[in-house]
């Protein structure tokens, strides 16, 4: 039976425990944009929407550009 071991190319394991700190601090601020985004737009009046150029319907949207998803 023969065992195979994983090579990371020379990456340490505080370097990429630093990297997924990161990717989980950049997914978190990402979450937090999205959600203030789209509670401030659904907060909003329908005219007050409108004065803006948006609807209700493109909200999920703007808030996911926002947050930088799309």
């Amino acid at each position: 039976m023969a065992f195979t071991t994983q090579s990371h190319a020379g990456i340490s394991f505080a370097e990429r425990w630093a990297a997924f700190r990161s990717d989980m601090a950049e997914a978190h601020v990402r979450r937090k944009t999205y959600r203030i985004t789209r509670n401030e737009l659904s907060n909003l009046s329908d005219r007050e929407l409108n004065d803006l150029g948006i609807s209700r319907a493109m909200i999920k949207r703007i808030a996911m550009e926002a947050a930088g998803y799309v």
